[in-house]
């Protein structure tokens, strides 16, 4: 059943390509996000209450926020920097190289994480470096 999140994930990161960069046209990219993230933000919210996710808030722990918020400092940075790449460059560049993330949360996931690197993961990881680079040169 998780792959079908993760297609979920994949056709509505490549609808907001589509829709940044006609929606950053003229636009200051940083407003942009912020504007971005203030739908997110509702979105969010009114699915964590709709479900009742808001109801375990007394379970988080410390570590839980640290976290937690260090991943919304990267998702932040990492949507500024995804704006102002989508301005300047090709939505056919810049998302599959946005994409290299992929193979990066591999190599951290392995260092950081100790997840096992299988031989399959290591060349898939390769393959979207090796597509990453082709786009870029």
């Amino acid at each position: 059943m998780w792959w079908i999140y993760a297609l979920l994930s994949a056709l509505f990161a490549a609808l907001t390509a589509i829709f940044a960069k006609v929606g950053i046209k003229g636009v200051d990219t940083d407003l942009a996000t912020a504007i971005r993230t203030v739908v997110i933000l509702i979105l969010a919210w009114g699915i964590a209450f709709f479900r009742g996710g808001v109801s375990t808030i007394n379970t988080l722990t410390k570590h839980n926020i640290i976290f937690l918020c260090l991943s919304g400092v990267a998702t932040g940075l990492s949507w500024i920097f995804y704006f102002k790449a989508l301005q300047l460059g090709k939505v056919s560049q810049v998302a599959p190289v946005d994409k290299m993330s992929v193979a990066i949360a591999i190599i951290l996931a392995v260092v950081f994480l100790g997840e096992p690197l299988t031989m399959k993961t290591a060349i898939g990881a390769l393959l979207i470096i090796g597509g990453t680079f082709v786009l870029i040169f």
